[in-house]
This record gives C-alpha cells, structure tokens and sequence, in this order.
C-alpha cells in the first residue's frame, strides 16, 4: 500500500469517525431535551417521552386528558427547547378554515390581492380542543397535517419542514363536540392518553409552581436548532431490526384486522383494523424507542413501549363491543398475549 493509499483510507476512516462522534452528541442533545422536559412537565415523563418521538418520527400526536394536566404546557415548553415557532390555536364551534390558514386581503395600496398567513404556519403547533371544531376546519387541518400544505385561493403554500401538531380533546366533557373523522385520526402518529399525577408528583409540581411565581433561579437549557432535530431523525433510521422482529411487528397489525386467528373471544369485537400506516408508524417509533435507550436495534420491548399509542385509535370496535364496555387497549392487550413472540 503506497503512501496516497494510507492517506485516503485515513480520510475516509476520519470522516466515519467525525460522523459518529456528531451523531453521538445530537443524541445526547435529545437526551438532554427529554431529561429538562421532565423537570419542568411533573408527573407526565410518558407524555413527554411520546412527544419526543413524534416530534422525531415527523408525524403528529392527540392527546386525550382532564383539563390542568400539563398538555398546554408540554408543548409550549417543547417549543421553548428548540429554535421553533409555536402558535396555540384554540378550536371552538364558530372557527372558520381560514382562521387557521390564512385568507387572502384586499391591500388597496397594490391594488391587488394578499395572502395573509394563518397560525398553522408555525413549527410546533398546539390545537386546543380540536373536536369543538366543524367538520371544514377539521379537513383544512387535515390538509396541513397530511399534505403539508395549505391551499388558498387555487394557490398552495408550503409549511416548514419541522411541523408538529399536538391536538388535545377532553375525554370528560362532550356538549358541543364533533366526532373526528377516521381519515383525520388516521393521520395521527400517536394518541396518547395521560391520567393525573400520583401524591410524590402532586407535591413536586406545587414546589415547581412555588418556585415559578417567586422566581427562583432555575436550570437553564440551551434550545436546540431545527437542524439538530433533523440530524436525529435521519439517525434513527440507522437502528436496525432484524427480520424476526419485524415479522413479529406485522404480524401484530395484522392481528388487528383478523383477531380471530389467535383467540376466538375476539370474534365480532373487531369492526376495522389498523391501516398499513400503522405499520409504518410502530416500525419508525419503534426504533426512535430504542434510539433513545441508546441502542441501535430494536427489541420487543421497544414494539410495546409504543404499540397502544399507535394501535388504540386505528382499531374500530364493533357496536357489541363497545356495549360491553370493550376498549382498543383491551384488544391490544389480548394480542399481545397471543400473537408469539419472535
């Protein structure tokens, strides 16, 4: 081997080398993101968690909880770690698309027609309430969520590359509330359900909140930029799964349309199962779960650690079902069960 030959293979190690130690240290970032949010969000560190992998997994998250539980908060302080724009968009009966996406003003000095843009055009975005909304603003939200686009006036306008939505709705209260449409639950990643906090955590967040008004020195944390968020998601796509595993994370979709294959109970419980989107989903956050855990291949555990967020709202139980108080986690759980593992 000549000398040039030792030179280039040195470069080439070199560049191997600089790649890893980057993406060592977006990792640790992202870790340093999730462990801050949880400082800040008592008693959530799952919903935290989920956000975190949404947020990676470039999709979009409902969340399903009382009202105080830390969902505003969650998302406003995720937006605050990272260099993003936030917009909090409250839903309510008399919205209007456009008060979402923008409309198109009149400017009488040009003498012409202008698009003013809506709140959707912003990075992470929080729809509060999202079921108050009619049906034509919950499709133009689908739009921008599905498409990442906005269409206004025959012209489509473009949404950034880092786009989030974090729906919320209130499992209490159902008076003037709009079912979602399958088409617009499909699209979300994840839908994540959050309870209320235990006694230790109850204690934690009146401290916190203590300390918030009297405006004690707290930690700080450097945001991240919309570029490190984007190095982290072409990492994780770097996680292996090996083919008995992603077997097994089929066969669990799968499951999920002809659950009567592994336990005759779940015969008739069943109205439609997941879409192949699913599939997609689980595999991504998946890995994105193991990524975290700083392991580059996935396990089982990494499948159920987020298969009830991915699964409970794709599955459509039959109207038997639902009369005997039948839940989508309850089929879940029963698949897991019965569906063998690799």
């Amino acid at each position: 081997m000549n000398y040039a030959e030792v030179q280039f293979l040195a470069a080439v190690y070199g560049n191997f080398k600089d790649k890893d130690v980057g993406m060592a240290e977006i990792r640790n970032k992202i870790i340093g993101l999730k462990n801050y949010l949880e400082t800040k969000i008592i008693g959530q560190e799952e919903l935290v968690r989920k956000l975190i992998i949404t947020m990676l997994a470039d999709g979009h998250a409902l969340v399903e909880g009382a009202p105080g539980l830390a969902k505003t908060k969650a998302i406003k302080t995720l937006s605050e770690c990272v260099t993003a724009r936030y917009n909090r968009i409250q839903f309510t009966p008399d919205l209007l698309p456009s008060d979402i996406t923008g409309s198109e003003i009149y400017v009488a000095a040009k003498g012409e027609f202008e698009f003013r843009k809506g709140p959707i055009f912003a990075n992470l975005i929080l729809a509060d309430e999202i079921n108050r909304a009619p049906a034509k603003v919950q499709s133009a939200l689908l739009e921008a969520m599905a498409e990442r686009q906005v269409s206004v006036g025959g012209k489509r306008y473009l949404l950034p590359e880092l786009f989030m939505v974090m729906a919320t709705q209130n499992p209490i209260e159902h008076e003037g509330t709009y079912n979602l449409p399958e088409a617009q639950l499909d699209r979300f990643l994840m839908f994540i359900k959050i309870d209320q906090p235990d006694a230790e955590s109850e204690k934690k967040i009146l401290q916190l909140v203590r300390g918030e008004v009297a405006k004690s020195p707290a930690a700080k944390f450097t945001p991240l930029a919309i570029e490190d968020v984007l190095a982290a998601r072409q990492d994780v796509l770097n996680v292996h799964m090996s083919e008995a595993i992603e077997e097994y994370l089929v066969q669990l979709v799968v499951a999920t349309r002809h659950p009567e294959k592994y336990d005759a109970k779940l015969a008739g419980q069943v109205l439609f199962g997941a879409s192949p989107r699913a599939t997609i989903a689980l595999d991504r956050c998946a890995k994105i779960n193991a990524w975290l855990d700083g392991r580059d291949f996935v396990t089982p555990e990494d499948i159920h650690a987020v298969i009830y967020d991915i699964l409970r709202h794709r599955i459509i139980l039959t109207f038997e079902a639902q009369a005997e108080g039948v839940t989508a986690d309850a089929i879940i759980n029963a698949l897991l069960r019965v569906v063998p593992l690799p």
